[in-house]
């Protein structure tokens, strides 16, 4: 009190201003080393299924990841830093999806790379969107998901109407069928695939006696079958998971269905056969090549055997280029800003990925996607036909 009378008033105030200027600084400082410029890492979201009916599948693509990830952290990373990966489940749920895409943004990941089903995969991409986060898509095939026109999606997989079309086409050339049953889950991406395949049957002349949906998650769909087979269709194309296609093909031979079962890429999954049994033989899938029928991808399976015991399922390949193409926009941006990141993807368009060269056309689409047709024999998928350039079937080798 004294000392105030003394001529220093003042020191309290200019004590407190420096306090506040001081934790302004720190505050500032603690900002800074949490933002994705000046994090120790370059963190990369992977939003995959982990739980529930789907997470074989998210656990083989977060395998991808890792492989992608470990192959460029070896390397020296991205602008002297390491790659770290972020994973979060989404359940392959709308609700759970949006959680975990805010939980990603919250966690400062400058790119996201991932998605399973597409019903989860659109309200992520909104969640990235509105954040200006880049999502470079590994399995979700929903044509919607690069139609929004959004700048920030991309695709290292086709789309349901490529793929639609592609069965169509199988089975009217390959099969020579007259009539067809087509049945779907009523997921966005089941729905999607069986649209677009029924438009493209009815177009070239196909008549299409059943076109509806399941319920996922029942375990006797018996009923349905035996209505189909009432219909007396030549084949039964399922474009839903694996989880109940499996189900599906062992009712169908055990009711003594004899016409031919095929399934769309969500039913590309070995979990199929453990399902199945012996009634899954002969099953014909329509599907992006597996790692196993790539020339570019023998060292990733190797890799992926080696690090996990056991061999890749279908989209884990698609994950590691989906990685791997984000990395190298990274590289090519010289930056970790998400928007430098977004720019520098729109522009790649010669990128050598394991599943074959990688470029993004406007809406962010793979600009060449290949389909083939795959085949269950005992346990495993075999290569069964291709088209040439001329659009005619032949047999793979």
């Amino acid at each position: 009190m004294n000392a105030q009378k003394n001529g220093t008033p003042g020191a309290g105030r200019v004590l407190r201003r420096t306090t506040i200027a001081a934790s302004a600084a720190l505050a500032m400082l603690a900002g800074m080393a949490s933002s994705p410029a000046q994090s120790q890492t370059i963190k990369i979201g992977v939003p995959v299924p982990l739980s529930g009916s789907s997470a074989n599948a998210g656990t083989d693509i977060l395998n991808g990841a890792k492989l992608a990830a470990a192959k460029v952290n070896a390397a020296g990373g991205v602008l002297g830093k390491q790659i770290e990966l972020v994973p979060e489940d989404d359940a392959c749920d709308a609700q759970t999806a949006v959680q975990a895409a805010q939980k990603l943004v919250d966690a400062g990941v400058v790119a996201v790379a991932g998605g399973y089903c597409s019903s989860a995969a659109l309200p992520e991409l909104t969640t990235f969107h509105r954040a200006g986060i880049p999502y470079v898509l590994d399995a979700s095939t929903n044509p919607k998901l690069t139609e929004m026109g959004y700048d920030n999606v991309f695709r290292t997989i086709g789309r349901d109407d490529e793929q639609g079309p592609f069965a169509a086409s199988f089975m009217k050339n390959s099969l020579h069928v007259k009539r067809a049953a087509v049945i779907n889950d009523n997921t966005t991406y089941a729905k999607g695939l069986a649209d677009n395949t029924v438009e493209a049957l009815k177009k070239d002349g196909v008549d299409v006696v059943y076109d509806d949906a399941i319920t996922p998650g029942q375990m006797d769909y018996s009923p349905t079958l035996t209505h189909v087979a009432s219909l007396k269709p030549d084949v039964i194309y399922y474009t839903g998971y694996f989880s109940e296609a499996g189900l599906l093909v062992k009712e169908a031979r055990q009711l003594g269905l004899k016409m031919t079962l095929m399934g769309g890429d969500g039913t590309n999954d070995p979990t199929l056969m453990k399902t199945a049994g012996p009634a899954a033989n002969d099953m014909i899938i329509t599907t992006a090549p597996l790692a196993q029928f790539l020339s570019g991808a023998h060292s990733f399976v190797d890799d992926y055997t080696k690090a996990y015991g056991q061999g890749p399922g279908p989209y884990s390949v698609y994950e590691y280029d989906a990685v791997g193409v984000t990395a190298k926009a990274i590289a090519d941006a010289k930056s970790s800003t998400p928007a430098a990141i977004t720019a520098a993807l729109h522009k790649i368009s010669k990128y050598p990925g394991a599943t074959g060269t990688i470029g993004f056309n406007p809406k962010g689409d793979r600009s060449l996607a290949v389909y083939i047709t795959i085949i269950v024999h005992g346990d495993s998928f075999a290569p069964y036909q291709k088209q040439d350039a001329a659009g005619h079937w032949m047999a793979m080798k």
